[in-house]
């Protein structure tokens, strides 16, 4: 099966768990953005708990645009923000310091773009992880996906529990576990920075 998936700000680890397991993955920009989505937000887990960092999009008086037509706005220093806020997350956690430039370079790039930025997001995270799943972009809505396709687009949502077709990660040791326990569903930065190399362990068995 092949996973169909809106476009994604980083991805929540659940998303690089279906990366892990097959060896193709869709990605629909034609579709129209969705707010409060993971097409502009991640989460992270920090000193005062869960954190969620949002992207800041140029509307365009509430038409309905393709996520392809998507242009990020500037006007505040978000990108500063998401860094700062990283620091304050994971400037203590073991493999904070190997993946710091990576997300200097992403986020500060001013992509023009939202899929630009997601996209880039997503070969980092697919180089982090050294998976080397094949990302097809269907630059018009799937109205009617592959019959081989698993469509992720609408339930596959931060405020929704996961789909049956997507098996949530296993506990990993976290920065603040000691204070907050362990924090499902977060950003693969939050895996990448406490695991490090180890990172893909903690998404299961590979696609073969």
């Amino acid at each position: 099966m092949t996973p169909l998936l809106s476009s994604f700000y980083f991805g929540s680890v659940e998303h690089y768990r279906l990366l892990a397991q097959h060896r193709r993955a869709i990605v629909d920009v034609g579709e129209h953005y969705v707010r409060q989505s993971y097409r502009t937000r991640t989460s992270i887990v920090g000193p005062n708990g869960r954190q969620d960092l949002s992207v800041q999009i140029a509307h365009d008086h509430g038409r309905k645009m393709p996520m392809r037509e998507v242009r990020l706005s500037y006007a505040e220093t978000w990108p500063q923000q998401h860094l700062h806020a990283i620091r304050s997350a994971y400037g203590n956690a073991p493999w904070f310091i190997h993946y710091i430039d990576d997300l200097e370079q992403v986020l500060l790039a001013r992509h023009e773009r939202l899929i630009d930025l997601n996209m880039a997001t997503l070969e980092l995270g697919l180089r982090w992880l050294g998976l080397q799943a094949s990302i097809e972009v269907a630059p018009e809505y799937m109205e009617e996906p592959p019959a081989e396709a698993i469509d992720l687009r609408a339930s596959l949502h931060p405020k929704k529990a996961l789909p049956d077709a997507v098996v949530a990660v296993t506990p990993y040791p976290q920065v603040f576990s000691e204070r907050f326990g362990f924090t499902p569903r977060q950003s693969i930065i939050d895996l990448a920075c406490n695991q490090g190399p180890l990172a893909v362990q903690a998404l299961g068995e590979l696609a073969a």
